[in-house]
């Protein structure tokens, strides 16, 4: 393979303005295609194969009258103190609230708290219910404008009105994440490169391959049900992975100029060496993100699907488009001081100051001076960080995990406060009758639940036109996400249904917020141990291929463990337990799906970092480096890549963290962490130092797996035996091959 990607990377060097035609080209068809697509689709969350799911979808086939597509805003009003919500007076005012909102665009109906029985019992606080025609993507701001001017009425006259639903909720804050990451990328890129045009290539390069990706995602949204967030998630792994992938490129390619190559030969083997590191590590993390599929939720297999995506193209633009803006960037990817070394070439004949050590020599041979120390101070650290998983509590979002100054979560306090703490997660019981006449036991049904322990009051059961299937809110005395309504969810399940089944002869389903949570937290926790099995096993052939080891894959592998639940760790200690507060971070359960999909990124970008700092330890080894000094060499070669390409990825990873949506706030803040633990701890530290104790072990394999497995040669030993034997070595390029025209 690297014999293949050098004359790829030549090639592209060669037809430079051809790759970067077909690029821009792509960039521009994918970008007019998202242009005329239809708008994104709304989160369609689904559980197959759960009851929650096979109640939901029940209720869809035999409720058709109800539009499931609708809109729903509640209004919650509370009277000033020692008044009632009744009084004449209010009354007024909630009704002149009424009518301001039936006349708003779209409006379907707007109930009326004092004909529904929705007044809290001692009469302060009641609430009303607002239906739109449409979805989500047609909301518009004057939608908007009147939904406020109308709770602003309210507000004016002396009642305390807050809101919650789609009206309610601002568009999703974009925030600034992804320019404050490529900010920082850009500083650390001039520091790494000492030039602003080296600095701007892989940002450059980078930001195409992202827009290609969301571009291609946005074109596809309509038609893939591709949502907003599958988007932000995929912009977010593709924009780091992109810079970093072409960072090794370039970083390469000024190694292989001072090694005295021609520029185009330098690209040929930077693409045919890094180049291969940038192909493996890239598959890896396609590997981790596509095999979330195993987990059977979809929003999670397009989520990882998507950004898996962006990923290939990240990879396709390293390989392709970085080497041709080398040739176009010519002399200018090194900083003038480093050119006035050489000033005929503007090569400079190193990269250190003054000839002396760099800090990555420096650094491995301190860490394999006391390996033993190094490796049990590391593990125990990230020991301790790991500790906070032990109280790990899932769950869904809703707006009691809001911030308490917004108008959801007072609108959630209010309903708690008015109706109890179940009131802003009813279960719902779904009756099937197979005689047709659910009627006949739906009060019988109503009177037992409404008989346990943590069940408040139920509402009448309603049933559909053909009066086979009923449903029937039940209100639990405890909040949505606590363990006693999820307990009482398993009670109604495992218990009661079957005695009510038996006795009754229909069938009964329970659904709602907390029992699909229930039934996702289930999911994820049987689908986990296949999900590490199918990823951790193929990328462990990956890296034996890669590394003809078997030790190294392992080490690897437990790294990763360690590296990511000691940022799960993090994550529960910030967010859970709300530690940090400056973040922003208001005490909630962590986001069922959060954990098993960070689980997957982040094992693919550990691999990253694994695949670029060891296989320069293996190339050193292969040309005869003893182990310890291969490490050495390798950190000296790639510790100030791999430290730039990390403080990338975190800068923005991090950057996200300024974003609204609960989701994303944790995902960058738990990638963030994890790169800069498993980047710094696991591969800075922990890495040198088992490599280290373990010598020429590290590189052992059996023979006859060695005979069996392909030879992907990623640290170029082919590569070098094809250049000899083609008359293509360091000597013959420069004696034949002058510089393209037009590089300066």
């Amino acid at each position: 393979m690297a014999t293949f990607l050098y004359k790829l990377g030549r090639l592209s060097f060669r037809r430079r303005w051809l790759v970067v035609s077909v690029w821009m080209a792509l960039l521009v068809a994918i970008g007019a295609a998202s242009a005329t697509a239809g708008d994104p689709a709304e989160e369609e969350f689904s559980l197959p194969g759960t009851e929650a799911q096979q109640a939901f979808d029940l209720l869809e086939r035999e409720f058709p009258q109800a539009n499931a597509e609708a809109l729903s805003t509640t209004v919650v009003f509370q009277a000033p103190e020692g008044q009632d919500i009744s009084d004449p007076a209010n009354q007024a005012i909630v009704q002149s609230v009424i009518d301001e909102l039936s006349t708003g665009d779209n409006v379907i109906s707007v109930t009326n708290p004092y004909e529904g029985g929705q007044l809290s019992q001692d009469g302060s606080i009641g609430y009303l219910d607002v239906t739109y025609d449409g979805s989500w993507a047609d909301v518009t701001d004057d939608m908007r404008d009147q939904f406020a001017a109308a709770v602003d009425t309210g507000r004016d006259a002396g009642l305390t009105v807050e809101s919650s639903g789609e009206l309610a909720m601002a568009e999703m804050d974009m925030g600034s994440g992804e320019i404050i990451g490529i900010i920082v990328a850009a500083i650390v890129l001039v520091i790494t490169f000492g030039s602003l045009v080296a600095a701007g290539l892989p940002l450059l390069t980078a930001l195409i391959g992202v827009g290609v990706g969301m571009s291609g995602i946005a074109a596809l949204s309509a038609t893939l049900g591709l949502t907003e967030m599958t988007g932000i998630l995929a912009m977010m792994i593709g924009l780091a992975v992109g810079i970093d992938y072409a960072l090794f490129i370039a970083s390469r390619y000024r190694a292989e100029l001072i090694a005295g190559h021609s520029r185009e030969e330098a690209a040929g083997r930077a693409v045919g060496t890094a180049g291969s590191a940038v192909v493996f590590a890239g598959l890896t993390v396609v590997i981790a993100l596509a095999g979330l599929a195993v987990v059977n939720i979809p929003i999670l297999t397009k989520m990882g699907l998507a950004a898996a995506a962006t990923v290939v193209v990240a990879v396709l633009v390293a390989l392709t488009l970085v080497p041709a803006a080398l040739a176009i960037v010519g002399k200018r990817i090194f900083g003038k001081k480093l050119r006035s070394q050489n000033p005929e070439t503007g090569v400079p004949t190193t990269l250190s100051r003054n000839g002396k050590e760099n800090f990555g020599s420096r650094w491995a041979k301190g860490v394999l001076r006391r390996p033993w120390t190094v490796l049990i101070a590391s593990v125990a650290g990230l020991g301790l960080l790991a500790a906070p998983v032990a109280s790990l509590e899932l769950g869904l979002p809703d707006n009691g995990t809001q911030a308490p100054d917004t108008t959801q979560r007072k609108a959630y306090d209010l309903l708690s406060e008015g109706f109890g703490p179940g009131f802003n997660g009813p279960l719902m019981v779904v009756i099937e009758a197979p005689d047709g006449d659910v009627m006949a036991s739906a009060d019988t049904i109503a009177e037992r639940i409404g008989a346990l322990d943590d069940v408040v009051a139920t509402a009448p059961a309603f049933p559909n036109e053909a009066g086979n299937v009923a449903m029937m809110s039940v209100f639990p005395g405890s909040n949505p996400s606590s363990t006693e309504t999820s307990d009482l969810v398993a009670e109604i399940r495992n218990d009661l249904a079957p005695e009510l089944e038996s006795e009754t002869g229909v069938n009964i389903l329970v659904s709602g917020q907390t029992a699909a949570q229930s039934d996702f937290s289930q999911v994820l926790s049987d689908a986990l141990v296949p999900y590490l099995a199918l990823v951790v096993g193929l990328a462990f052939i990956l890296l034996m291929l890669v590394f003809r080891s078997v030790l190294v894959p392992l080490k690897a592998a437990l790294g990763f463990l360690l590296s990511v639940l000691a940022s799960l760790g993090a994550v529960v200690a910030v967010y859970q337990w709300g530690w940090l507060g400056a973040f922003g971070a208001e005490p909630q359960p962590i986001m069922s799906m959060m954990p098993i999909f960070m689980i997957g990124v982040v094992f693919g970008l550990a691999m990253d970092y694994e695949v670029f700092l060891v296989t320069r330890m293996r190339e050193a080894h292969v040309h005869g480096e003893d182990p310890r000094q291969a490490i050495v060499t390798g950190f000296n070669l790639n510790a100030r890549v791999v430290t730039a390409a990390a403080v990338i990825m975190i800068s923005v990873f991090a950057g996200f963290m300024t974003m609204g949506e609960s989701m994303v706030m944790m995902m960058g803040f738990g990638l963030a962490m994890a790169i800069l633990l498993d980047a710094f701890v696991v591969r800075m530290t922990i890495v040198p130092a088992v490599m280290g104790l373990l010598g020429e072990r590290a590189w052992w394999m059996p023979k006859w797996l060695d005979r069996i497995l392909p030879n992907v040669d990623v640290e170029g030993e082919t590569l070098e035996k094809y250049l000899e034997s083609n008359g293509k070595g360091r000597a013959a390029a420069e004696a034949k091959e002058p510089e393209p025209a037009g590089v300066s």
